[in-house]
């Protein structure tokens, strides 16, 4: 039986990511745009980090792959990619080693089983820049007066603005501030 992503994503958020949900300090969220949109990851949990997690059913093909790789890469702070067996071995061999990687298997009757084949740890080398860009244009200007930068910050792009955060804040407090943001946001898919 081929797997699906839809299949996948309900079983992942059923037994993979249930404490997650059940857990009133974390935020999980299907389809997060990164890079404003550029790339989506299936599904981030924010918490203490911004963990990722990309799915890969048996019917997806990886020609995206590398390019998705290379902005999650900047922009989450784990990632673990969820695949079909017939992706496992691509998968490997272009990941990073701190990129975990999940087998799924589909039963005769549709059951979804999940194999840990690598455990993800944390990814050295976060863009801060690409990190800040989770954040809209408001609450970036928001962050930097916190710093106590006061003047031009409506004049200045987001790009600008972002770089200054970079140059500022933590990994820490930004991903603090990040999650306090997505907390407060109303109807912020719409946006």
């Amino acid at each position: 039986m081929q797997s699906t992503d839809a299949l996948i994503r309900g079983a992942l958020h059923k037994k993979i990511l249930q404490h997650q949900h059940n857990c009133p300090q974390t935020i999980v969220l299907d389809e997060l745009g990164l890079a404003h949109g550029k790339n989506r990851i299936d599904i981030a949990v924010i918490n203490g980090d911004i963990h990722g997690y990309e799915i890969k059913s048996s019917k997806d093909n990886l020609s995206r792959f590398t390019s998705q790789l290379d902005q999650y890469s900047k922009s989450l702070q784990k990632l673990t990619i969820v695949a079909a067996q017939n992706h496992i071995g691509e998968i490997l061999n272009v990941s990073p080693d701190w990129c975990g990687v999940i087998k799924v298997e589909i039963g005769p009757r549709g059951g979804v089983k999940f194999k840990t084949i690598r455990r993800p740890s944390k990814n050295p080398s976060v863009d801060m820049v690409e990190l800040a860009h989770l954040l809209w244009k408001k609450e970036a200007i928001e962050l930097l007066q916190k710093y106590g930068i006061k003047s031009n910050l409506n004049n200045k792009t987001r790009k600008a603005l972002y770089e200054e955060i970079a140059n500022r804040a933590k990994m820490e407090d930004l991903v603090a501030w990040i999650k306090n943001k997505f907390n407060k946001r109303e109807k912020w898919r719409a946006a």
